[in-house]
């Protein structure tokens, strides 16, 4: 088969994925405005995440907290991981709208990629509207990623833009699984988490199918490079997620609950458990060199 031929079956295949993640968007959607309960009140005794994803459970500091501790933290936790979430989310539509910049509109990539920012405007929304009803603040990663985000989602093109939304996409999926089908979970937790599976599902396969075509005859120094910047993006966001403001918000001495934090294998197992189908993809792809997998090892993604 020639190179041109190649390059057109390739092609062609990548229209077919995209056309179908179309085509699912348009028979599965939700609206989280009328899915939601947004009225209904908070059970006094729902948790904000199943308490196994919460960073302190299985330490001694989780077994001596009141159960009035425990939901307040999860709460706080589950908000900070969404405004976390509406952080990369936003950063996310910039990057998919400048990989996509004049690009022939009729092609079923640019069309996805359009639903897809259209999926994400309504996710970001609907966690917000989640922490204003639970009643947490907003919480943001620290300054100096702020910043040095601004910059990166600047620069990144390609399969480093396209694998670090998959970082942040495929870690969450797992977290909300889990939550999903939590009997102690808030409902609106609940409901929002199903949303977020199952728009999700067609937004990684997406990623995925985008990081392989721009990983389709790279140098080995441009793998190297982008193993590197997608590895550090992805120990940053996993770095934000829980803000240590929430461990203040449930009366907990912030210093002795990051000590915990640090010291807890049972969350460093279930981030391990929830990467693994991730690290996969990248060493697929051959994402997954030896400075990248030493990123991964210090937020226990690997």
């Amino acid at each position: 088969m020639t190179t041109a031929a190649a390059r057109n079956g390739r092609h062609a295949a990548e229209d077919d994925v995209s056309r179908r993640l179309l085509d699912s968007s348009a028979q599965l959607s939700y609206d989280p405005a009328t899915e939601i309960d947004w009225d209904a009140p908070l059970p006094a005794d729902g948790y904000g995440l199943n308490p196994e994803w919460s960073t302190l459970y299985g330490t001694p500091l989780w077994d001596e907290m009141t159960e009035a501790q425990r939901i307040t933290l999860t709460r706080h936790e589950v908000c900070s991981i969404m405004s976390t979430g509406i952080w990369f989310e936003m950063i996310l539509q910039q990057m998919i709208l400048r990989d996509q910049y004049v690009k022939n509109p009729a092609e079923p990539d640019f069309q996805f990629a359009l639903t897809e920012i259209a999926d994400e405007c309504r996710h970001s929304i609907m966690f917000a509207r989640i922490c204003e009803k639970v009643g947490v603040p907003a919480y943001f990663p620290a300054r100096v990623v702020v910043e040095a985000a601004r910059l990166f989602k600047s620069v990144a093109r390609g399969e480093v833009a396209y694998g670090a939304t998959l970082v942040a996409e495929e870690v969450l999926d797992v977290m909300q699984r889990d939550w999903m089908r939590g009997e102690n979970v808030l409902d609106i937790v609940r409901t929002s988490s199903k949303i977020h599976v199952v728009e999700e599902s067609r937004h990684m396969k997406f990623a995925r199918q985008e990081v392989r075509e721009h990983m389709q005859g790279v140098s080995a120094a441009r793998r190297r490079r982008s193993a590197r910047l997608i590895a550090a993006a992805a120990y940053f966001i996993v770095r934000s997620l829980v803000n240590p403001g929430v461990y203040r918000a449930a009366g907990l001495d912030t210093e002795r609950a990051l000590a915990a934090v640090k010291a807890n294998e049972h969350h460093k197992s279930m981030m391990r458990h929830a990467c693994g189908g991730l690290m996969d993809f990248l060493a697929e792809a051959g994402l997954l060199t030896r400075p990248a997998i030493a990123l991964y090892q210090k937020v226990h993604m690997i």
